[in-house]
């Protein structure tokens, strides 16, 4: 079973994408290519309709360390993402914004099509990623998304302040810090620094682990390897103890057609010109 990472916070320009995918890039930087012949072992999914991580896989192209799937439409699959065949870990980018409902006692996350796929990939969440930039204007968004709709799910969360640069110096870094320990969320110890290569990868077709050998370079690479480190998410999650029964009945079930599929937007020739994904394939999840 696949372990889900979501990235979840109802403001938009966060880094949810950035995050994703270099969550992505690290953790199969670390687990390997997989099986000879057979699908890497991490995907990164994407329910954003506006489909920017699409646009950044298709621009990796060939170099994708990691399966991409955009499934913002695909409910059954969203619903299905633990099982996807040889996958150890899954990435979820989430759309930019929330319209999370006031009314109490009512879904926060309402209604429409960007809710069901958020509620599908949440039934079967392991845990959520929060980031947040060091600015005021963050926090209440924040707050909405953690107590409104992480905390009721009893999902483990882990709040990452993201996109620091340090050129601003460190005032606006332990306002945001004072303000998440205030509020007793888990707030990792990793920074997420600003750095223009982070703002031009997904233009030069490139993710954390392509980035060039030299020192920004290796600075920027070396927050997602912490990150990834202190989550656990390079992990090898262990296989559940079934039964003899319980293996028969799933060998068995594993003869019929998979019920779910997502559309997968890894690379394919002349993904660098930036194409569009109408020619993307259907992938069994």
């Amino acid at each position: 079973m696949a372990h889900v990472h979501v990235i979840l916070n109802q403001k938009g320009g966060v880094g949810k994408s950035t995050l994703a995918v270099n969550l992505a890039a690290v953790t199969a930087d670390v687990l390997g290519a997989g099986t000879e012949g057979g699908q890497p072992p991490v995907v990164a999914v994407s329910i954003d309709p506006q489909g920017s991580a699409v646009w950044w896989s298709e621009r990796v192209g060939g170099g994708l360390p990691f399966d991409f799937v955009q499934a913002h439409d695909d409910l059954a699959g969203l619903a299905a993402l633990s099982r996807i065949p040889s996958a150890q870990h899954v990435f979820v980018d989430t759309p930019g914004w929330l319209d999370l409902a006031e009314s109490a006692g009512e879904d926060p996350l309402g209604k429409g099509a960007a809710a069901d796929a958020l509620r599908a990939v949440l039934s079967n969440a392991h845990d959520v990623i929060v980031p947040i930039e060091p600015e005021p204007l963050g926090f209440q968004p924040t707050q909405r998304t953690i107590e409104r709709v992480v905390k009721p799910r009893g999902l483990p969360y882990r709040v990452v302040i993201n996109n620091w640069d340090p050129r601003d110096g460190k005032a606006d870094l332990e306002q945001t810090r004072a303000f998440v320990e205030a509020q007793d969320w888990p707030l990792a110890r990793t920074v997420v620094r600003h750095y223009k290569l982070h703002t031009r990868a997904s233009a030069d077709g490139l993710v954390v682990t392509q980035y060039g050998a030299n020192r920004v370079a290796l600075q920027a690479r070396e927050d997602f390897f912490r990150l990834a480190l202190e989550v656990g998410l390079a992990a090898i999650p262990a296989p559940a103890k079934r039964s003899a029964s319980s293996t028969r009945t799933s060998t068995a079930k594993s003869a019929q057609p998979a019920a779910a599929n997502g559309t997968k937007a890894k690379s394919s020739g002349g993904a660098k010109n930036g194409k569009s994904t109408k020619n993307a394939k259907k992938v069994n999840v």
